[in-house]
């Protein structure tokens, strides 16, 4: 199965990177986040895993972090949205 696949550098929050994967059918196949609240962080990325990218930006886009514009969740919308993009691979 190809693969598509990006880095993408958030912006306004701890994290400092997100890897995200997605197969042809732009199902999840994993996250990686580095930096950032460890445990939170892997949560989020497995309970994405297996999912549809749109159903994921749906349901984290606007998310914040206190007072905060933005939170992890919602930067990884925003990557999901730029992996959507991505040519795919092998």
């Amino acid at each position: 199965m190809r693969t598509k696949h990006i880095l993408y550098k958030p912006n306004g929050v701890c994290s400092k990177m997100i890897d995200v994967t997605a197969d042809e059918n732009d199902v999840i196949q994993q996250i990686f986040f580095v930096g950032g609240c460890n445990g939170n962080l892997q949560g989020i990325s497995q309970l994405a895993k297996g999912q549809r990218i749109d159903d994921v930006i749906d349901r984290l886009t606007g998310i914040r972090c206190g007072t905060k514009q933005t939170s992890c969740p919602d930067q990884l919308s925003d990557a999901l949205r730029e992996l959507k993009h991505a040519p795919l691979e092998g």
